[in-house]
């Protein structure tokens, strides 16, 4: 059975720099790649921001805030890849995208390297056809923030292999995750049973069934949820739900996974969340406040 000691992530954006923080803090070395320094220093950053947290909450001590941070290397170089014995890729939620890199990538890498993708929606199957090991391509999706969110999908297709599927699960565990089985259908588990949740809570802002606020608060108190739907939706971000609703609808063609109208404009005025600044709630005052939607 393949033993991982070198992971490569592809895409170093928020969930890629949390999947590369996560796997040095386990004591792998890690190789993140991305397109531009720029991003990579940005990336670099946002570690060593979240690792500090970690530090300060004396759940890290300094020492081994280092030697994480030292067991990371940052490369624009594709080819930095190949000597890893898994690589995650991490990049936006395009296929084809995915694709051009993962057609690369298995020209480069020994055939043992196994191949994960941490998509959240697409079809795992639809990148293992594009590289001469479907056997050795599973999907690993983890949940932001990576390094505090304690579950990883772990996504079989029908061309994975048992070691490959075996591997991956025993990956996700040494890093301290709790590891789900889940097989190759869009959204998987639980973007398959939150996104109509979110969905229909933006068709009750539609509605004007209530506030966002009281909408959010309902939830929380009335089901125990620990923030609202809406709430949600900004830390996920407006323009990913978008995407996954889409891709949902596409492969099952139900009315519960078609995104709304108020969610195409939001995303079509540029209001993706928490990471713009600006969703259902404005994110530039704190607490956050409510945004007129003009209903």
């Amino acid at each position: 059975m393949t033993a991982i000691r070198r992971v490569g992530v592809l895409g170093s954006g928020l969930m890629g720099s949390g999947i590369a923080q996560v796997a040095a803090t386990a004591g792998f070395e890690v190789i993140a790649r991305d397109l531009e320094e720029a991003q990579l220093a940005r990336a670099r950053k946002t570690i060593e921001q979240s690792l500090a947290k970690f530090v300060e909450k004396g759940k890290l001590d300094a020492a081994a805030r280092d030697a994480a941070l030292g067991r990371i290397r940052f490369t624009t170089e594709l080819e930095a890849l190949a000597g890893t014995d898994l690589i995650i890729e991490a990049v936006t939620e395009d296929l084809e995208i995915k694709n051009l890199l993962w057609t690369a990538l298995d020209s480069i890498c020994p055939p043992a390297t196994l191949f994960a993708s941490n998509t959240s929606s697409l079809s795992i199957m639809a990148m293992a056809t594009v590289t001469g090991r479907p056997d050795r391509f599973v999907g690993l999706h983890f949940f932001n923030p990576v390094p505090l969110m304690p579950l990883v999908e772990v996504v079989r297709t029908v061309a994975s292999s048992r070691e490959a599927v075996e591997v991956a699960t025993g990956f996700a565990r040494r890093l301290g995750k709790e590891p789900i089985a889940a097989k190759d259908s869009a959204g998987f588990i639980v973007n398959l049973l939150l996104i109509p949740y979110l969905l229909d809570a933006i068709r009750a802002v539609e509605r004007g069934v209530a506030s966002v606020a009281d909408i959010d608060t309902g939830m929380k108190l009335g089901c125990g949820h620990p923030m609202g739907p809406l709430t949600l939706l900004d830390f996920v971000g407006l323009d990913t739900s978008l995407k996954v609703g889409e891709i949902l609808y596409e492969e099952f063609r139900e009315a519960r996974y078609a995104p709304p109208p108020l969610l195409r404009r939001m995303v079509l005025a540029g209001w993706y969340g928490k990471k713009s600044g600006k969703g259902f709630y404005d994110w530039s005052v704190t607490p956050p406040v409510p945004v007129e939607l003009g209903l």
